[in-house]
This record gives C-alpha cells, sequence and structure tokens, in this order.
C-alpha cells in the first residue's frame, strides 16, 4: 500500500533511523548546512529536523534555533539530545505541519534548511505549493531557503526484500534492515518498505512501515520558488560547492527570498 501522507511511517522508524543513517548518510552534509548556519546571523528553521541529526550541530553555531517535525517520537529523542547538549536556551523545538508553519511574524527567519529530501515528503504538487508560500512568509527579505533533493528517484531499481544492513544497537541488540522499493510511476512516487528484525536475547521483534519520496526535478523546484517568492542564487551537486549537473549525486538549491 503506498502512503497517502508523507509524514506516515515516520514515528515507527524513529528508533532506528540515527542507526541507520549512521551507515549511509553519516555526517558528510553537516559542515555544509553549519556554515549556511554561521554566516546567517539570525534565527535558522530546519524543517523536518527529526532526531537532530543535523540540529543539534546547526543550534551549536546559530544565534538561535527553530525544528519542526510532525514526528513526536522523532522529537523526543531530539530533545534530550539538546538536554544533554546544553542548548534548550537557544534551541526550540514544535511538533507541526510545515504546510501550515505555526509561527507569528515575529520569527523572522535568516536561513531555512529543508535538507535531505525533506520536500520530497510532500507527495502532491498543491503541498510542495502550499509549503513554499508558508517558508515565504517566515523569512525576512535576503533570507535564504536552503533545498536538499534526494536526486532521480524514478531511476531507483525495484526490488523485493534486500537485505540492506545487519548491525548491533545500544544493549547489544542485533538488528537487520530488510528492505523493498517500490515505484508508483502515476503519482511519481519512490516507495520504501522497512522492515527492522530486532533480536532481544531469545526474542525477536518486527517493526514495519513504508515511507514514500515524490520526484521533484531542479527545473521544476526552480519554478515553484520563483513563484512563492525567491530567486534562485545558486544550484549544486555537491556539498563542496561544485556546480550542479543532471548526473550529480547531490541537488542543491540556495534561494533568496525577494
Amino acid at each position: 500500500m503506498t502512503p497517502s501522507q508523507g509524514w506516515h511511517g515516520w514515528d515507527t522508524y524513529a528508533p532506528f533511523y540515527d542507526w541507520e543513517n549512521a551507515r549511509t548518510v553519516g555526517r558528510r552534509d553537516v559542515s555544509f548546512w553549519t556554515d549556511l548556519a554561521t554566516r546567517a546571523d539570525g534565527v535558522v528553521l530546519e524543517l523536518g529536523c527529526g532526531t537532530g541529526r543535523l540540529s543539534v550541530p546547526v543550534a551549536r553555531v546559530a544565534s538561535r534555533f527553530v525544528g519542526i517535525d510532525r514526528s513526536e517520537q522523532m522529537l523526543g529523542r531530539l530533545r534530550a539530545r539538546f538536554r544533554r547538549a546544553r542548548l534548550a536556551s537557544k534551541a526550540f523545538i514544535v511538533r507541526g505541519d510545515i504546510r501550515t508553519l505555526p509561527f507569528r511574524l515575529r520569527w523572522r527567519c535568516r536561513l531555512v534548511m529543508a535538507p535531505y529530501g525533506m520536500l520530497q515528503s510532500l507527495l502532491t504538487d498543491a503541498d510542495l505549493d502550499t509549503a513554499l508560500a508558508t517558508i515565504a512568509r517566515v523569512v525576512s527579505r535576503g533570507g535564504i531557503l536552503g533545498i536538499d533533493l534526494v536526486p532521480d528517484l524514478p531511476r531507483w531499481d525495484e526490488y523485493q526484500r534486500r537485505v540492506s544492513l545487519r548491525g548491533s544497537m545500544s544493549g547489544g541488540r542485533k538488528v537487520t534492515l530488510v528492505e523493498s522499493v517500490r515505484q508508483d510511476r502515476r503519482r511519481r512516487l519512490t516507495v520504501f518498505d522497512q522492515e527492522f528484525l530486532e533480536r532481544r536475547g531469545r526474542q525477536n521483534v518486527v517493526r514495519r512501515f513504508s515511507i514514500a519520496f515524490r520526484t521533484i526535478t531542479v527545473p521544476e523546484i526552480t519554478v515553484k520558488l520563483e513563484r512563492a517568492g525567491f530567486s534562485v542564487d545558486a544550484v549544486l551537486g555537491d556539498y563542496q560547492g561544485v556546480e550542479w549537473s543532471p548526473e550529480a549525486d547531490v541537488w542543491i538549491i540556495l534561494a533568496r527570498r525577494k
């Protein structure tokens, strides 16, 4: 079954998210976002902040940080991280929907981060347009919206029940990720069916969920940004500033509020 909303599945994913991403994405994008936050000189807002893989290092360098996410399970882990890092005085967390950001006009952001395919969890054009419009209302004139897209999702191979990762979590728990990938061509969605098999002593626990990402091309998002009141400053093909091409491993758009 294809998720009807991109946020479905993330509560179930929360206990395994950091474990998986440490073995895939890791920290390769951290310096990119912290450099932007350092130069922002104002409020930094992260959309889909999750468990705080980026939130904690960004909050350390930002003058003020705000993170928003729909998953209470994800945010609970982020709150604990902020307490341990002693960042609670300048880092704020909001549970909410990025299509209707619940901020007053006094929250004028100098940088809004949409990292690691965040906007691709909006599964329709209408949802994306609504999100960009509400983002534009909270970015100050001259402020930056940074978007990191998962590139060229339609080229991902479909497969069934492939063992993608094996390893240990805290407490000596053994974890296996069994993953399937489906393409919903009509809706331009790539769906990841995740099955985490967790062994605790003699007990086996199985967690199943699906997450979906929508195909968005760089030309498409560029047009939508212009309509929402942004001008595109740069399109990058990696986290070191290399110029973008359709074959690049990373698609990053930096847009400035007009």
